[in-house]
């Protein structure tokens, strides 16, 4: 490994030291998808704070789509190293997933019930084998891959990214090799309370599997020198179950927006010809933001208001049962399918409402971020007690609703409807709070921690204590 006696450079008039970063992520442009925007983001905005980039990843990762737009923006100082994984592509994996465990019906609701159903015998056989998802597959490869290149490239520190949470046993597997080697576990979701708990998205919820979880987590928290949640709520969570590691080795370090992707346009106008308010989804579709309360809602709307609405998802929807539930709003829903983020950006701007769905209480998707970036007002059906619904009301994004609330959802769309032409006065976002989530900001934020993690000088005359601890800006 290298010394912290990094090769000066200098940014404008301020003398940075340059560090020796690799990168481990799964999932990397021009694979697309919300997955891959906070590893994209790191990579393009890093290399301008003093960190040489190595980035690890797949050739052939299981991804909704390809997006070249953001592999064109990589610096093209940062290396990428491509390696191959055993993972299906994620038509396959969809399709096996149908054989697998049939079509559920749209009335079931993500309160466990339609999870809990026994698994087929194949189901259960893959299950019990790929734990604790199926990109472990990828972990011997990994492996070998990230030992040889800490070695010979004098790798100052590893940050590790995920989901899948596989990626996190890698870092037993470099302590051992490496006892001094400094690594960071990034969690892009809270692992254990977000798989086992009522919003699961884990593929195997068995006692099994919950037991290899726990396990896994506190080995991969123990080999760590730090980790980074992307919520205040999942970082407490996460301290809270390590209470014999130090506090400072959690930090929050939230995502973002990319500044440079989005061209925020004017509220649309405040009444169309037709009289039709456009109300937009971007994003997948699962199990933690299923739609059947929403559904349930619009459609008990009278017809006069119900009529007013167009409703476009943009993304994938991950079961068939969702895009049943979602079909029985009739004219009032558009299923745009997956676009590539500039054309999904863009769609945004045409829109009146954009629509967030969580049952999340730890974590927030990455479409928030964009949402709050391209100003647009935001519809949410959210958890009541998560930080989806605090850093809504902090940053005057819009309005909410419990994610579960049918009633609350049903006076939502009414008072969305009600607005007309005042939208454009009751809609007042705090700017400048939300102008610390560009990616830009947050990407620097992040440098510092790196550096101070590694034992690195930090420069101080452009970067704030709570920038270095990662804090809520």
């Amino acid at each position: 490994m290298a010394t912290s006696a990094w090769p000066k450079l200098f940014k404008g008039n301020r003398a940075m030291s340059l560090m020796k970063v690799l990168l481990v992520v799964y999932a990397f442009p021009p694979a697309g998808g919300v997955g891959v925007l906070r590893a994209a983001s790191l990579a393009r905005y890093l290399p301008a704070e003093g960190i040489q980039l190595d980035v690890l990843t797949t050739r052939n990762p299981s991804s909704v789509g390809t997006d070249y737009s953001l592999l064109r923006e990589i610096p093209g100082e940062v290396t990428v190293h491509r390696t191959v994984t055993l993972d299906l592509p994620f038509s396959v994996k969809k399709r096996l997933k149908s054989l697998l465990t049939g079509a559920r019906p749209p009335s079931a609701l993500a309160d466990g019930k339609a999870a809990a159903a026994r698994p087929n015998f194949l189901k259960r056989a893959l299950q019990d084998l790929l734990l604790p998802d199926p990109q472990v597959t990828w972990l011997p490869v990994l492996t070998r891959a990230a030992r040889r290149i800490v070695a010979r490239r004098n790798i100052d520190l590893v940050l590790i990214t995920g989901a899948p949470y596989s990626n996190y046993l890698l870092a037993e597997r470099l302590r051992k090799k490496f006892p001094s080697l400094p690594i960071v576990l990034d969690f892009r979701d809270e692992w254990l309370a977000t798989s086992f708990g009522v919003a699961s998205f884990q593929f195997s919820r068995s006692e099994r599997a919950r037991k290899f979880a726990i396990a896994a987590e506190a080995s991969a928290v123990k080999s760590a020198t730090a980790v980074v949640a992307v919520t205040e709520a999942a970082r407490r969570e996460m301290q809270g179950r390590y209470p014999h590691e130090p506090a400072s080795k959690f930090h929050h370090i939230p995502n973002g927006f990319d500044a440079t992707r989005l061209h925020p346009s004017p509220l649309a106008p405040a009444s169309r010809p037709d009289g039709k308010i456009i109300v937009t989804y971007v994003g997948t579709v699962y199990t933690s933001t299923e739609p059947t309360a929403l559904v349930e809602a619009l459609l008990s709307l009278q017809p006069e208001v119900k009529s007013r609405f167009t409703l476009r998802f943009i993304g994938h929807i991950e079961e068939p049962r969702y895009r049943e539930a979602l079909l029985q709003l009739g004219d009032m829903v558009e299923l745009k399918g997956y676009m590539p983020q500039h054309e999904a950006l863009q769609a945004m701007n045409e829109t009146d409402y954009v629509l967030l769905v969580t049952h999340d209480r730890l974590n927030i998707s990455a479409k928030f971020y964009d949402y709050i970036g391209a100003g647009k007002p935001i519809l949410a059906c959210v958890h009541p007690d998560g930080d989806v619904r605090r850093l809504l009301e902090e940053l005057g994004a819009g309005w909410w609703a419990g994610s579960s609330d049918v009633e609350g959802i049903r006076q939502l769309f009414i008072d969305a409807a009600a607005r007309g032409d005042s939208l454009r006065a009751a809609f007042q976002p705090d700017l400048a709070k939300v102008a610390q989530y560009e990616r830009k900001v947050l990407a620097q934020r992040y440098a510092a921690l790196l550096r101070s993690i590694a034992g690195g000088e930090i420069e101080a005359d452009s970067h704030t204590a709570a920038e270095v601890a990662g804090t809520e800006p």
